[in-house]
């Protein structure tokens, strides 16, 4: 079997196609590198969320222990931000 010598047209479209797929694997790398960079943004993000739920469970705590060493000492009543006077409840 003699050879045979693919025409310029032939040898251009081979070419073409293998550009392509060059193209599209270096495109999928890319896109694979952004989501690998935007799962690393949510897990940081979690994270952030997740330790602010925490203060939040924290400092709803240490509110609550504050109340009642207040309500302990004062009694129950009410207290004016403003002025800081605390006006204890009328007794009936």
């Amino acid at each position: 079997m003699a050879d045979t010598k693919f025409s310029q047209e032939e040898m251009d479209k081979i070419k073409e196609i293998q550009s392509s797929y060059v193209g599209i694997q270096q495109a999928f790398g890319q896109v694979e590198v952004g989501r690998l960079r935007l799962e690393q943004q949510l897990d940081a993000t979690q994270k952030a969320s997740s330790d602010l739920r925490d203060k939040f469970l924290e400092t709803q705590q240490n509110e609550q222990n504050f109340i009642k060493e207040l309500n302990k000492k004062y009694g129950d009543g009410s207290l004016d931000l403003e002025s800081g006077t605390f006006t204890p409840n009328k007794s009936e």
